[in-house]
């Protein structure tokens, strides 16, 4: 009987420091999740989270200057969340960069290759335009679409320069050595 109550003493120990080190990834994970769910959120916002024992920084852009400051409530009432520090920043209002971001979005989600995102709620690739400078921000699965999605952003907009495209890679292809 002793060391059935010393083994389960035991288990509860390791269970008990997983959940630890997996706290920080969940609260993490939750900030995100009340930041998708904005219901105001979306394809030209970006908006990226780090935490540290429970002390919130956020970061990227927003279109107003209003979603900045709901962002900063919605997260500083999420349990676990003990300080919010908001460096997230305002885009320029401007009609030029409206005009830039939707026909950079209409470029990006109208291509075959990549118009499966589209029908997502907050869709992956985000589309950050900055005084006529346009950024892609997100994920997607592939290198292909990755790279069509910057070829669509760069021949569809009036942007100043060339489109900066930090997209990710879901399912980078194994590399081959030869």
């Amino acid at each position: 009987m002793r060391n059935h109550s010393k083994f389960l003493l035991g288990a509860m120990l390791i269970g008990a420091s997983a959940f630890a080190a997996n706290a920080p990834d969940q609260l993490t994970q939750q900030v995100m999740h009340e930041v998708r769910m904005y219901p105001n959120f979306s394809i030209f916002d970006d908006v990226k989270v780090q935490v540290n024992n429970g002390n919130v920084e956020l970061l990227g852009e927003v279109t107003q200057p209003y979603k900045k400051s709901d962002l900063n409530r919605i997260v500083s009432h999420t349990p676990g969340v003990t300080s919010v520090t908001n460096d997230v920043k305002i885009l320029p209002l401007s009609n030029f960069d409206g005009q830039i971001r939707v026909q950079t979005a209409r470029a990006i989600y109208r291509d075959p290759i990549l118009s499966r995102y589209a029908i997502q709620a907050v869709p992956p690739i985000h589309i950050i335009v900055d005084n006529g400078h346009v950024t892609l921000e997100g994920v997607v699965s592939t290198e292909m679409e990755k790279n069509v999605a910057g070829i669509r952003a760069s021949g569809a907009s009036l942007s100043f320069g060339p489109v900066i495209n930090n997209l990710r890679v879901e399912n980078p292809s194994p590399k081959h050595t030869t």
